[in-house]
């Protein structure tokens, strides 16, 4: 029972999307009308990952760049959040507003990694070291701390150079009177534990910091008498919202922590990242489930027809970083500087490129994704 009232919610309503459907095993072809199109339109999902999120700004860029697809909804988590709220504020402005917006944030963020972040590399870990920085006394002496100190004790007046960086980029006031871009960013009620999803009209700079809010570095964020921490722990990001609210069937999902890794870790900095990931994957992955469930009931006939058009058929596609990341560790995400940001930029750039020579006349078509093979 569980499970299909998860599935239900993971479904929405949606009267206008969707042809006429009629129970069979082919029901699959009967409901989708193909979309054959020069621009189509997709909802983005923006998983969180730190200083990873620049991999989706690649992504982003590349999508931007191509001309070919138009963004209805975009649902975001930490990182994710931050990529969403920037693209649409830039949105105002055309494709080259949200590009030049998305490219001036994430400077901005080095900048200020480089003025205040307490992980840096060495000149000896800049030259042999690389970009994982598990074994650096800098990364070391960090982990030590948040896990002695609270940031209530470690950081009382609750600074967060990210509030700076947001508010020089994102004009919140414009941002919420916008109707052009549909926003959906995922926190995680401390109280209740449950997922609570900021749209459009509620979002401010205090929204978007609770998205990101780890609780070892940053208080919880206070909204409207409930306090808030990272949202990837309870949606990461959330896909509901973009079944409910928005047109399109499609859903990209842009992955930045890996989903699979080879081989079992065996040092302790391996075992805690791969934790991380998983623990990062989960709520994402169980959604996943719920969508396939849902289709198979529409696939196999067992919706009564009376019902049969009061669902979506969604259509998943993904950009996974598996590949692109697996030099990467967890440590890596609080690595700031430019040079590593742009060649994170880059390398989702060059997935989202590959991503459309091979998949942009299946959007409105089919899926991309085999849910049962991935998730199941």
């Amino acid at each position: 029972m569980k499970a299909k009232k998860i599935a239900a919610v993971a479904i929405k309503t949606a009267r206008k999307t969707g042809a006429k459907r009629t129970p069979s095993r082919n029901a699959r072809s009967k409901l989708m009308k193909p979309v054959q199109a020069s621009v189509k339109c997709i909802n983005l999902a923006l998983q969180g990952g730190g200083a990873h999120g620049a991999f989706a700004w690649g992504v982003m860029d590349k999508f931007l760049e191509d001309g070919r697809i138009e963004i209805e909804g975009l649902s975001g988590t930490s990182a994710g959040s931050m990529n969403a709220v920037v693209y649409a504020f830039g949105a105002l402005k055309g494709k080259e507003g949200a590009r030049e917006a998305l490219h001036n944030y994430w400077q901005a963020i080095s900048e200020a990694g480089q003025k205040y972040s307490m992980i840096k590399r060495t000149p000896w870990e800049q030259m042999f070291g690389g970009w994982n920085m598990e074994r650096s006394v800098a990364s070391e002496g960090f982990k030590l701390l948040t896990s002695t100190f609270s940031p209530y004790q470690l950081n009382p007046m609750n600074f967060n150079p990210l509030r700076e960086v947001l508010e020089a980029h994102v004009n919140f006031e414009e941002l919420v009177a916008s109707r052009m871009t549909k926003l959906f960013l995922s926190a995680t009620n401390v109280r209740t534990g449950k997922v609570r999803v900021f749209k459009t009209h509620e979002i401010t700079a205090d929204v978007v910091l609770a998205s990101a809010c780890l609780p070892f570095l940053f208080q919880a964020v206070e909204i409207e008498g409930e306090h808030y921490w990272d949202g990837g722990y309870m949606g990461n990001p959330a896909l509901y919202p973009l079944f409910y609210h928005t047109e399109s069937r499609d859903v990209v999902i842009l992955h930045i922590n890996p989903i699979e890794r080879a081989g079992p870790p065996t040092q302790s900095s391996e075992i805690a990242n791969r934790v991380n990931e998983i623990t990062f994957n989960s709520s994402l992955i169980k959604e996943l489930r719920s969508v396939y469930f849902v289709q198979q009931l529409l696939d196999l006939g067992k919706i009564k027809d009376e019902f049969r058009d009061d669902f979506k058929y969604v259509l998943i596609h993904s950009i996974r970083a598996d590949n692109a990341l697996a030099d990467l560790s967890v440590s890596s995400k609080f690595a700031c500087e430019w040079d590593f940001l742009t060649m994170l930029r880059d390398r989702g750039r060059d997935c989202a490129s590959e991503w459309l020579g091979q998949h942009f006349d299946d959007l409105g078509v089919r899926s991309t994704v085999d849910l049962k093979r991935e998730f199941l």
